[in-house]
């Protein structure tokens, strides 16, 4: 089994790519090791000392370290926990966990708005996202501002206000007039 890795815009997360399916479907977010109880993979890797962060895609995994901790004395310990998952034959997932579609449901008024806005997240934003190892989800819209939950590469990124800002509300504004303003929620 060959592991590539690839950085991200975000010095603290790296995107290893094990070559097979890590999700089937959707994406799964472990922002501390208490969340991972779901996960026989994530609860790997928070085993290695100095993670703070797993995210999963359909063919990646995304880590986040601390700062105190270097790459270059993480990264082995990292390739070997997913290669010895991957042989073990272990789920990635527990039977217990349901991967999530990105979205908060809304329903009401601004139902076609908010359908105008998931489909061009959909489309446009999370397929690019998700090559830099993270993922943009859609989590409310409310008199004009759409509120979106950043993940795994993309939270806590120093360049995730310039994606949201210039990238993602231009968009956004651009194809939706009744679009004033994007906003990150934790």
């Amino acid at each position: 089994m060959f592991i590539q890795t690839e950085s991200t815009p975000n010095p603290a997360t790296l995107k290893f790519l094990p070559g097979q399916t890590v999700l089937e479907m959707g994406t799964a977010d472990f922002p501390t090791a208490d969340t991972a109880t779901t996960s026989p993979l994530a609860q790997r890797l928070f085993d290695v000392d100095g993670v703070t962060g797993v995210f999963f895609g359909t063919d990646f995994v995304t880590i986040t370290k601390a700062d105190a901790v270097e790459w270059d004395h993480l990264k082995p310990s990292l390739l070997g926990a997913i290669m010895e998952h991957f042989q073990s034959g272990q789920p990635v997932m527990g039977a217990d966990h349901t991967a999530t579609s990105g979205h908060a449901e809304h329903d009401g008024e601004d139902g076609a708005i908010v359908g105008q806005i998931k489909e061009l997240l959909d489309s446009r934003v999370r397929p690019a996202v998700a090559q830099d190892g993270g993922d943009i989800t859609f989590h409310g819209f409310e008199r004009g501002v759409v509120y979106l939950h950043m993940q795994g590469a993309c939270a806590g990124c120093p360049s995730s206000t310039l994606t949201l800002k210039m990238g993602i509300e231009n968009l956004l504004r651009h194809y939706i007039p009744e679009v004033t303003e994007v906003r990150p929620v934790a």
